[in-house]
């Protein structure tokens, strides 16, 4: 069983996220997993400069294209592996953690963890309550609605067996984003104006039904969302997603590393 690890970081430097990855690339080393980082990018998915919605600051800077896009090149190494996951860079990866793709059913095609099953704080169920009216809401899908919104996978770590393949059609990344059914994403249409490939996945998995499994929270365990700190503490990854709010915008990585030890 041949599997790898996926993980972008095109923007600038940060000691938060090279520490990350090197929690990721010991762990590959630990279970004999294949780890690749991305460090320049790819795909350069741009939006329709006459269509939309997105800040120019949010794409110029990059050269005019999103970086938010650059994880689906993962999906170009499906003829070398049977499992890929794709890790976020800023996902810090308890030294001991058991190996993620032993968890995955063999009947399934994707899995991953969905925010609102997380033991979450009052505040950030509020949240993800409006957050996902907003990007969920315009698409009518059974999107399992409640008080603390619609099942979303948090795609900072999503893990797939080769069967999603056949989801893909036999296109490439740039094909697979580029479907004209993906557009208004790309180009930030309405509440999509800061949405990242978050959206877009979310969405794909949930009209062609493809085959998904719910992880547990420990898998991704947002940093700063959660109600206790020994969530942290008991978590195999640690998600450090909301960097403009962490201490010295995470910077700090000894700070950190003693508040999730």
């Amino acid at each position: 069983m041949k599997r790898m690890i996926y993980q972008v970081a095109v923007g600038a430097k940060s000691r938060l996220y090279e520490h990350c990855i090197e929690s990721c690339a010991n762990y590959c080393e630990a279970h004999g997993i294949d780890h690749i980082v991305q460090r320049i990018p790819i795909l350069k998915i741009k939006p329709d400069v006459f269509a939309t919605n997105r800040s120019k600051e949010s794409y110029e800077k990059h050269g005019g294209f999103l970086p938010i896009y650059e994880k689906e090149n993962a999906f170009s190494y499906w003829d070398k592996y049977d499992q890929i996951a794709i890790i976020d860079a800023d996902i810090w990866i308890r030294p001991g953690s058991k190996n993620i793709f032993d968890e995955i059913k063999p009947d399934v095609c994707f899995a991953g963890v969905i925010e609102k099953q997380m033991p979450i704080t009052a505040k950030y169920k509020q949240k993800i309550h409006s957050y996902s009216r907003m990007q969920y809401g315009p698409i009518k899908l059974d999107w399992n609605w409640d008080d603390a919104g619609g099942d979303f996978f948090n795609m900072g770590m999503m893990v797939m067996n080769k069967s999603i393949t056949k989801y893909l059609n036999g296109e490439t990344p740039e094909q697979f984003i580029r479907r004209p059914e993906f557009k208004g994403f790309v180009d930030g249409l309405g509440g999509w104006k800061w949405s990242t490939d978050q959206t877009l996945l979310n969405y794909w998995l949930k009209k062609y039904n493809i085959p998904v499994q719910h992880l547990h929270s420990e898998w991704n365990s947002l940093y700063g969302a959660l109600r206790d700190n020994r969530y942290y503490k008991e978590a195999q990854f640690v998600h450090f997603f909301l960097k403009d709010h962490l201490p010295n915008r995470g910077e700090n990585v000894e700070e950190l590393m003693k508040a999730v030890q």
